[in-house]
This record gives C-alpha cells, sequence and structure tokens, in this order.
C-alpha cells in the first residue's frame, strides 16, 4: 500500500513535509480532500458550533468559504516529538465588502 502522507514517528524533516501537506490542503479550498485528512468519526468545535463527521466537516467548510474570500493558510512547525506535532499558523481572508481579516495560532 502506497503511504500518502508521513506517519509517526516523526523527525524534523517528516514533520515539515506533513504540516506542508496539511497546509496544501486547506488552500486547495476543496473540502472533500481536507475532510480526508480526518478519522470519520472526527469532532470539531468552532466557536459555539459542534461538527461530527467527515460530511458535516464538508458542509462546514464550503459555508466558510462562501464567506472568506481569497482564503490563504500559512502553517509552521512549531515542535514535534514522536507522534505529535505542534504548529503556528496564521490564514487571512475577505469578506464580500471587501474587508480583511487576519488570524494567528
Amino acid at each position: 500500500m502506497m503511504q500518502l502522507h508521513p506517519l509517526p514517528p516523526f523527525n524534523e524533516e517528516t514533520a515539515i513535509q506533513k504540516i506542508q501537506k496539511a497546509e496544501d490542503a486547506w488552500n486547495s479550498k476543496d473540502p472533500i480532500r481536507i475532510s480526508k485528512a480526518y478519522t470519520l468519526d472526527t469532532e470539531w468545535r468552532n466557536r459555539g458550533q459542534f461538527i461530527n463527521g467527515r460530511k458535516e466537516v464538508q458542509d462546514f467548510l464550503a459555508d466558510k468559504w462562501k464567506n472568506e474570500l481569497d482564503y490563504k493558510l500559512k502553517k509552521q512547525l512549531w515542535t514535534f516529538n514522536d507522534n505529535r506535532i505542534a504548529v503556528r499558523f496564521e490564514y487571512e481572508y475577505r469578506d464580500k465588502n471587501g474587508q480583511w481579516y487576519r488570524a494567528y495560532g
């Protein structure tokens, strides 16, 4: 079976590869592609909204990008250890009125 992405344990090189693949997926703005990186029973929380399973993730992302135009995400390796990766991120988008927003985490 072909390995589609780096799997644990991570070293610096494979951690960076995994982060880049995730960044590329999110910047594709393809909800199906992105959702495949998560388990079938994934659970997300977005403020007061709870999102359960890949189908809800796909619907959430499709709705998100109807309002967040020109979305762009950048991820950077913060640290890693065996089977865990921590990243820093920033993303930006504009709304329908042309107002730009940026978030960091």
